[in-house]
This record gives C-alpha cells, sequence and structure tokens, in this order.
C-alpha cells in the first residue's frame, strides 16, 4: 500500500453539533461511531472527523492560537461548472460565508472559496485537465519521463 494517501481529514470545531449539521447538508454522511465529542462523516473515499477546537489541538500538543488564515484549503472537485455553481449555493445555504464566488480563472478552471461555519477554507473547482473516475476521485495524468 502506499502511504502518501489521505483517509481522513480532522477539523478543530466550537460546536460539534452545528459542523455535523453544515457538512451533512452539503452531502456528508454521519457514521454510527459518531458521539458528542467527535463526529466522522463519509465523502466518498475520504472521512471528516469533527473534534473540538481545543482538545485537538492538545491532542497534538500545540497551542491553540487561531491565525485568521491557516495557510491551507480543503477542495471538492465536481465534473462541471455547474456542479460548482450548484455545490457553491448549496454551502452558502447551509451557513458557509463566501470568499470568493465561483468564476474562470488563470490556469483554465473554474472555482470559488467559502469558508466553513468555524473558518475552514474550501475551494469548490472544476479543473479539465484533472478528470474524475467513477468514484469522483481525481484521476492525475501519468508523470512525465
Amino acid at each position: 500500500m502506499n502511504g502518501a494517501h489521505i483517509s481522513m481529514v480532522t477539523l478543530g470545531v466550537e460546536d460539534i453539533s452545528r459542523a455535523a449539521a453544515f457538512y451533512q447538508a452539503l452531502g456528508w454522511q454521519r457514521s454510527g461511531p459518531s458521539e458528542d465529542t467527535v463526529a466522522f462523516l463519509q465523502g466518498g473515499t475520504v472521512v471528516l472527523g469533527l473534534y473540538g477546537r481545543g482538545p485537538l489541538a492538545e491532542d497534538a500538543d500545540v497551542e491553540d492560537a487561531p491565525s485568521g488564515f491557516s495557510a491551507i484549503a480543503l477542495a471538492v472537485n465536481l465534473p462541471s461548472e455547474a456542479d460548482v455553481d450548484a455545490f457553491y449555493q448549496k454551502a452558502l445555504a447551509a451557513g458557509a460565508r463566501q470568499t470568493k464566488p465561483p468564476q474562470k480563472v488563470f490556469w483554465g478552471g473554474y472555482s470559488g472559496y467559502f469558508a466553513d461555519p468555524d473558518g475552514h477554507l474550501w475551494e469548490v473547482a472544476h479543473n479539465p485537465f484533472f478528470p474524475l473516475n467513477e468514484s469522483g476521485a481525481i484521476s492525475l495524468p501519468e508523470p512525465a519521463e
């Protein structure tokens, strides 16, 4: 098995119930092992974990010091520009904060950004150069020799 495989992304959140409801509104499916102090949601091949912000910092042995911009963006890639627009509107309706509306971008695709209720940055994109396979995962081109 290749070690470079993301199977779970854990987000530190202020209110687990609120965060879980937000992600469920976007199509993630909450799993049975979820409880009051942690929630697990299935989204394709990646599990989204929601855990208290303070307890997550404590578990990682780091200071819980929000900076405003964490220099990371998670992404949802979709098969068309119309799908990007629909998903983006669904996120806004569920409580996301718009940061950059979907638009044609310099690299030849179409994308926009929003922040979830806890400020985690998400990109919603259609990249015509990275096709999606039947499970919705990106199929990168073979490496150049």
